[in-house]
């Protein structure tokens, strides 16, 4: 084995790593992918020798790579989105893959990861690389370009907004499955008092229909029930699936994707409902794991 191919294994080895802590900070696997392949080309320019940490090296390169790409995701957009979901990662009903269970680990559902893109770049790669992955506060200054002590209240901010939310859902993913099951079912009825039976009294309703339209946000279960109720009636074909971890489903609607729901259930009832509705970043998500 030459010298190459062997930084090329020490590489991989780190890839699955680097492409979950891309993915918190980015909410994108194309995008994680990205920096994770820039991450390499970097490493094959530099004398690998001289580097002693090379898995932290890595995750550095990596996280100065995705706080560019968000601040030019930011600057690219003329305003910012009411409501922007993440990119989801999509399993079927009876299992999560196992290259997804690295993705989906410490509880980064879609519901902490629509909080995080609240945040700003700073503050978003601070808690991710602080909270989530143990990284000192003196060794993210450096990426965010902080003090130290500046770069703890980056990431103190971004905890505040994650516990204001109920991110968390239910650890008995058979659980999720009832409610969500009856939810569904309710819906496609329109048995309002049905609904209104599984919805927590604030659910929180976020639908990302893309920027040509106008996305929504609605909270209270009433509320929540009857948009739930309208979309029962449009004869959607509704696919169980799991959606970054959580029960969830997949809707299609004459053959074509219509959303992809993921739901979070905690003591019972759904609290958050996170539905990416966006044709255009639907057409991209690959939804034949689905078929049978």
């Amino acid at each position: 084995m030459d010298e190459r191919e062997f930084l090329a294994e020490r590489f991989e080895e780190q890839r699955p790593h680097l492409r979950a802590v891309a993915y918190r900070m980015l909410g994108s696997l194309g995008e994680a992918d990205d920096a994770v392949q820039e991450a390499w080309l970097r490493l094959s320019r530099t004398d690998a020798d001289a580097i002693e940490n090379l898995g932290g090296w890595l995750t550095t390169v990596v996280a100065r790579v995705s706080l560019n790409m968000l601040r030019s995701r930011r600057t690219r957009r003329e305003e910012p989105l009411d409501v922007r979901l993440p990119e989801p990662i999509i399993d079927r009903a009876d299992g999560v893959d196992p290259e997804h269970e690295a993705l989906l680990a410490d509880s980064v559902g879609l519901a902490m990861l629509v909080v995080l893109e609240t945040l700003s770049p700073p503050e978003r790669v601070a808690f991710v690389l602080h909270d989530i992955f143990g990284m000192p506060f003196d060794e993210i200054a450096s990426i965010v370009d902080r003090s130290p002590e500046a770069t703890r209240q980056l990431a103190s901010r971004g905890r505040r907004r994650v516990q204001g939310e109920r991110t968390v859902p239910d650890a008995d993913l058979a659980t999720q499955r009832r409610v969500v099951d009856a939810f569904i079912a309710a819906a496609r009825e329109g048995d309002f008092q049905g609904l209104l039976e599984v919805l927590d009294p604030d659910v929180v309703l976020r639908v990302d229909f893309g920027p040509t339209a106008e996305s929504t946000e609605l909270r209270g279960s009433e509320v929540v029930a009857g948009q739930a109720a309208s979309f029962g009636s449009m004869g959607l074909l509704v696919r169980p699936a799991i959606i970054n971890g959580v029960a969830g489903a997949v809707s299609t609607l004459d053959g074509e994707p219509f959303s992809v729901g993921a739901l979070t259930v905690r003591d019972g009832k759904i609290v958050e409902i996170d539905i990416l509705a966006d044709p255009a970043r639907l057409s991209q998500l690959d939804l034949t794991i689905l078929e049978d």
